[in-house]
């Protein structure tokens, strides 16, 4: 039932920002944890960062700590992921998830997550 597009993906300078949104189309969002995932070239992919449906975020990279925030507005259906103080590591596909039932708890584990955006290209580059 629950589909999700991505937006907001691109190129930008080290230091730049960049939003990605992830829009879905369900009834409501509010029963959904949904978790942001990226994948470098010749990389596993990784857990990022995840929304519980109550609104509680959890970080999954040290690297990313301070710089990039999860929120979710359940009104418009949609989770955003601001990335600040991008750097060229920040470079991958990045993937928006729902959890598998909508039982609403964060995972850093892939097969915890049913429904998947289709990606998004972000690029780091001077």
């Amino acid at each position: 039932q629950l589909q999700l597009v991505q937006s907001g993906g691109g190129l930008v300078q080290p230091g730049g920002s960049l939003r990605l949104s992830c829009r879905a189309s369900v009834f409501t969002l509010d029963y959904y944890a949904i978790g942001w995932f990226r994948q470098a070239p010749g990389k596993e992919r990784e857990a990022v960062l995840c929304v519980s449906n109550s609104g509680g975020s959890t970080n999954y990279l040290d690297s990313v700590k301070g710089r990039f925030t999860i929120y979710r507005d359940n009104a418009k259906k949609t989770v955003y992921l601001q990335m600040n103080s991008l750097k060229p590591e920040d470079t991958a596909v990045y993937y928006c998830a729902g959890d598998l039932f909508a039982r609403g708890s964060c995972s850093h584990l892939p097969v915890d997550f049913g429904s998947w955006g289709q990606g998004t290209q972000v690029t780091v580059s001077s």
